[in-house]
C-alpha cells in the first residue's frame, strides 16, 4: 500500500473555497476551530499515484482537507477491487473519523465492510462508481456519492459523439473500456448500446489489469487495432487516463489530427493538448477535483452535524476545441 501524509501544503487551488466555506454551516465563527478539526479521514485516490485523473481527484480532497482542518490520509489501489478492499480493511483497523471509496468492487463486496464501519461509529462515502445497495441501506447515517452516474454517462458520451463526428449507419467504431467491474461496467455497455443502437459496427476492447494500472502500456492496442481496422472512423474511450494518452498513441500510430473522431472522459494537461492538437474531439468532465473536495466536505458535514449521505452529479458537459482555451489553465493546475 502507498499512502501519503498530507499537511498544509499543497498544489491544488482553492477556487471552491469562497463558495463553500461561505455556507453558515461549513464556515467558522470568529476565532472558533475549523469544521474537520482532529478528524482524520483516509481517501483511496483509487489507481496509481501520479495518473492524471487520480492526481485531480486527489487534488480536490486535499484542498478540502486543508481547507476544513481535517488530517487526510491518501492511498491508492492501483484500480484492482481487491486491493481497495485490503485498503478499506487497514482504513477500518486505524479507526479514523472517515473513509472515502471507490465503488469499483461492487455492493456484495463492499457493502457488508462498509455496514459493519458504520456499526462502529465511522463515516463511509464514495466517489467515482456508485454502490446503489449501499446507498440504499446506508445513505440515513450518512454514506453519500459524488460523481457522475455511469449507467448515464456512456450514453450521453456515445449520443454526443455521434452527433458531432456526422457518421452514418455501418461506420466502423471502437470502444476501449470494462466489461468486467461491476457498477463501472455500466458506462462502457452504454457506449457499445448507443452506438449499435445508431447503426455502427461497434468493436469492442477490454482494458487490460496491466494497462488499467499503466496506461502508457495502452500504445500497442492503439496500434494493433488500427493496422487491423483501417476504415475504424471513431475511437470512444471509457478511461480517463487512457484518454489523456490518446494523443500520444495516435502520434505513435501515424494518424494525422482529425483522421479519426476521438472521445473519452476527464480533463488532464495531456487530454487538453490533446484536444488543442486536433487528436481529441470531445470530453466529457465528470470534474474529478469535485468528487475529492466535496467527498471529504461530506464525510465533515455526516460527522459533524449528522446530516445524511449525499447525492451529488458532477458530470458537467463536453470539453472540445470550441472551450478548451478557457478550461486548459485550470487543468494545468490540477484542478480541471
Amino acid at each position: 500500500m502507498n499512502n501519503i501524509h498530507v499537511g498544509k501544503k499543497n498544489t491544488a487551488k482553492r477556487w471552491l473555497t469562497g463558495l463553500l466555506m461561505s455556507s453558515c454551516l461549513l464556515a467558522s465563527q470568529a476565532g472558533a476551530a475549523p469544521s474537520g478539526k482532529d478528524m482524520t479521514i483516509w481517501f483511496d485516490a483509487g489507481g496509481p499515484v501520479g495518473e492524471s485523473y487520480v492526481t485531480v481527484l486527489q487534488n480536490g480532497a486535499v484542498q478540502a482537507a486543508e481547507d476544513l482542518g481535517v488530517n487526510l490520509r491518501l492511498v491508492y489501489s492501483d484500480w484492482q477491487p481487491q486491493k481497495m478492499i485490503e485498503n478499506f480493511k487497514q482504513a477500518v483497523a486505524a479507526k479514523p473519523t472517515g473513509i472515502v471509496v471507490i465503488g469499483l468492487p461492487g455492493d456484495s463486496a463492499y457493502q457488508p465492510l462498509i455496514s459493519d464501519a458504520i456499526a462502529k461509529g465511522i463515516k463511509v462515502t464514495s466517489v467515482d462508481t456508485e454502490l446503489y445497495g449501499t446507498m440504499t441501506s446506508e445513505q440515513a447515517n450518512g454514506f453519500g456519492f459524488v460523481g457522475d452516474n455511469n449507467a448515464t454517462r456512456g450514453i450521453k458520451l456515445a449520443k454526443e459523439a455521434l452527433r458531432r463526428s456526422n457518421l452514418k449507419k455501418g461506420d466502423r467504431a471502437m470502444v476501449w473500456g470494462l466489461k468486467d467491474v461491476s457498477n463501472r461496467s455500466d458506462s462502457t455497455i452504454g457506449l457499445i448500446k448507443t452506438l449499435e443502437e445508431a447503426g455502427m459496427k461497434v468493436d469492442f476492447i477490454q482494458i487490460s489489469q496491466e494497462v488499467d494500472k499503466d496506461p502508457t502500456l495502452g500504445a500497442p492496442v492503439i496500434t494493433s487495432y488500427l493496422a487491423t481496422h483501417p476504415d475504424a472512423k471513431m475511437v470512444l474511450v471509457d478511461h480517463g487516463a487512457l484518454t489523456a494518452q490518446m494523443g500520444n498513441f495516435l502520434r505513435n500510430s501515424a494518424i494525422k489530427p482529425g483522421e479519426l473522431f476521438v472521445g473519452g472522459f476527464s480533463l488532464s494537461p495531456a487530454t487538453a493538448d490533446g484536444i488543442q492538437s486536433g487528436y481529441v474531439q470531445l470530453v466529457a468532465d465528470c470534474q474529478p477535483y469535485l468528487m475529492g473536495y466535496l467527498s471529504v466536505v461530506q464525510l465533515v458535514l455526516s460527522e459533524r452535524y449528522g446530516f445524511a449521505g449525499l447525492d451529488i452529479n458532477t458530470g458537467a458537459g463536453f470539453v472540445t476545441k470550441d472551450n478548451i482555451g478557457l478550461i486548459a489553465p485550470l487543468a494545468a493546475k490540477g484542478v480541471r
